[in-house]
Formats: structure tokens, C-alpha cells, sequence
């Protein structure tokens, strides 16, 4: 993805889910996962999950997402960019959840929202032609 590919506003919050998803992956993040809560709470629709394997990892997929996703697309609330260990980025709709993998072990939130649908998000292979 290039920047400015994604022109908000999104047209649905399943649309801004994998879009966010997808911002992840390309910045390298594990276990990119899509956990569609709209029937276990109302408090959003979607929860993505993922992993960084360092906190400069963790930090530069959340400064990928918020940069790529432009204004008017910007988070409601911020959590844990400073201490980079467990960075929540609010979106209202859509939740982001960017770990540290042993902080992500530790909560186990897959677990915590286990009745909830989930997507795991794999990069897709490039074909050379």
C-alpha cells in the first residue's frame, strides 16, 4: 500500500477493520487478528489484535497506522504510546490493539473475547511476473 491509499471515511467499520489490518501487516506485525465483538458488546464492533517483537516495532506500526489513516480517520483516545508496551489506539468502531508478544501472552485478550468471530489476517503472497 502506498500512502494515501486509504481515503477516509471509511464507508463501515468492517471496511476500517481490515484496512487497519492490512496497515499492520505491512509493517511486519504477528498475529494480526480481526475480533468481530458487535455481538458480545456495545462498546465497538471490532477489536484488531497484533504483535510487534520490539518496542520500536510496536511504536512503528502504530505511527504506520495513524499516519496512513488521515484525517478526517484519526483516533478518538490513545493508550500506552509512551511506555510502547501496549498501544491502544481508539478508533470507537474499531479498537487496536498493538503488543509487545510477551505482554500479548501475558493478557490474552483472544481468550478474554473468545465467543467473538475472528479473522486472522496473513500477508499475501507477491507473484513476479
Amino acid at each position: 500500500m502506498t500512502s494515501g491509499e486509504f481515503t477516509p471515511p471509511f464507508d463501515s467499520s468492517d471496511h476500517l477493520a481490515h484496512a487497519i489490518a492490512e496497515l499492520a501487516i505491512e509493517k511486519k506485525a504477528s498475529g494480526v487478528s480481526i475480533l468481530d465483538v458487535r455481538k458480545q458488546t456495545s462498546i465497538t464492533d471490532f477489536f484488531i489484535i497484533c504483535s510487534g517483537n520490539s518496542d520500536v516495532h510496536v511504536k512503528a506500526i502504530c505511527d504506520s497506522i495513524q499516519k496512513e489513516l488521515k484525517p478526517p480517520t484519526k483516533p478518538w483516545h490513545t493508550e500506552g504510546v509512551d511506555n510502547r508496551r501496549w498501544v491502544l489506539l481508539d478508533y470507537v468502531d474499531v479498537v487496536v490493539h498493538i503488543f509487545l508478544e510477551e505482554v500479548r501472552d501475558y493478557y490474552q485478550l483472544e481468550r478474554l473475547w473468545a465467543d467473538a468471530e475472528t479473522e486472522m489476517v496473513k500477508a499475501e503472497a507477491k507473484t513476479e511476473e
